[in-house]
């Protein structure tokens, strides 16, 4: 599924179910559509009410949630995209993965009552000097309607400039 972010697809993975379960298909190349080489893997565990993001670092990152639901949220900060500064947000639930652009901002909040696990696969290793723009999750002109309120939000994430003060710094 394409949206109204340049590059940022939902895709329903593989599953084939039976009387055990279920086995879901999370990355296979060829059903991408892009060049997508994951060199890292990271799974987060977040409580009801947390929320994480939101981030864009310059990397492609192909995210989904592996237990529990969380409300997704998308932002465009890319300042020569030609959806810069559209903000897409859906429940993403277990068997859809969502490709992002570098420069996309990324961000979620756990809506279960059980801890909520987030899958993302980089293709580059990430460090704390990744250049690539963050957003404040709350920044009330993206108008973003996160379900719980009010979230468990990092030092980090809360200390973030709004989305028009990382467009007119430049920041990619």
């Amino acid at each position: 599924m394409s949206t109204e972010i340049d590059g940022l697809r939902a895709i329903e993975v593989k599953a084939v179910a039976d009387e055990r379960g279920v086995i879901r298909e999370l990355f296979r190349a060829s059903t991408l559509g892009i060049e997508f080489e994951p060199v890292q893997v990271n799974l987060t565990e977040s409580v009801r009410g947390a929320l994480r993001g939101m981030h864009g670092e310059e990397m492609t990152k192909l995210v989904g949630v592996a237990s529990g639901r969380v409300f997704a949220a998308w932002v465009d900060a890319r300042p020569s995209s030609p959806t810069c500064g559209n903000v897409v947000w859906f429940e993403l639930e277990r068997g859809v993965m969502v490709i992002v652009p570098p420069g996309v901002c990324n961000g979620f909040q756990a809506l279960d009552n059980e801890p909520t696990q987030y899958l993302y696969c980089f293709d580059r290793e990430w460090t704390p000097s990744l250049p690539g723009p963050a957003v404040h999750p709350l920044d009330p002109a993206l108008a973003i309607p996160w379900p719980i309120a009010p979230p468990i939000l990092s030092a980090k994430d809360a200390a973030q400039p709004t989305l028009a003060e990382v467009l007119a710094a430049g920041t990619r």
